[in-house]
């Protein structure tokens, strides 16, 4: 089926659904808020965990509440689906003049730092405009230093952005040493700012990165409380020492 096809076959059913479906009729903006930031999450569960067979669900979910989106505003008479999608290819062609305009770029940097010059054209009062007041820290943080980056706010170097870690942890230590908690917080905070720049630099993104981490942390946690059952014990009723013991068994495990 050809994808106008299917995209009309999916707006017929959102339709029937909104005139005939109890919980559909009663969803507004708000209500649909919470659940398109879930199915976001999912969707960034797929990508890494390389699912996918769990992107293309995901996708079709967050089709789906694009939709419901634009299927309320058109009756708040607000706006329309065309107009969703209008928009959308309006600003690309706008933010693309070296494919539509005849700009020269050399790369990908290069288009970056356009792209924010015609944003403050359009009207934007900041390079940080852009960066959404709700993103988790750590992804608001990398897009805080890519923004300011495109104006030339920068370090030359990885070794600089390295000393600069180093120098925060440092601070940090001091900080402790005081034992002024909003002192050593703030410092903290220095230190996560400090690293995720580095990992910008180092091509990672910090917040999968840390997400990877989690889910290792869970997998052999949770190989470790198996373990123990096997033994006959559980991890509270265990020694600090013994549940060190399961944890190096299950690292050595997985790197065999």
């Amino acid at each position: 089926m050809e994808y106008a096809q299917s995209l009309e076959r999916l707006r017929n059913i959102l339709d029937e659904l909104r005139e005939k479906c109890p919980w559909d009729k009663k969803q507004t903006i708000h209500t649909l808020r919470q659940q398109t930031i879930e199915e976001t999450y999912e969707l960034a569960d797929a990508i890494t965990e390389n699912d996918w067979k769990g992107l293309k669900e995901e996708l079709g979910d967050l089709l789906l509440h694009i939709l419901f989106y634009s299927k309320i505003g058109a009756e708040q008479n607000q706006f329309t689906l065309e107009d969703v999608i209008e928009g959308v290819c309006n600003k690309l062609v706008t933010r693309h003049p070296h494919i539509y305009s005849g700009v020269k770029v050399q790369d990908d940097e290069e288009v970056k730092q356009n792209w924010e010059k015609i944003k403050l054209k359009e009207g934007k009062k900041s390079v940080l405009a852009g960066v959404p007041p709700s993103l988790p820290a750590i992804m608001k943080a990398l897009r805080l230093q890519d923004k300011t980056k495109q104006v030339g706010f920068e370090w030359d170097h990885i070794d600089q952005v390295k000393e600069k870690v180093d120098e925060e942890i440092s601070e940090l230590y001091e900080a402790i040493a005081t034992d002024n908690p909003e002192e050593i917080e703030q410092e903290f905070g220095d230190v996560l700012f400090a690293l995720v720049n580095y990992a910008r630099f180092l091509k990672l993104d910090p917040e999968a990165a840390l997400e990877k981490t989690n889910k290792k942390f869970i997998r052999r946690f949770q190989q470790m409380e198996v373990m123990a059952q096997e033994k006959g014990k559980q991890l509270h009723d265990m020694t600090l020492l013994e549940m060190d013991d399961l944890w190096n068994t299950v690292k050595a495990t997985e790197r065999n």
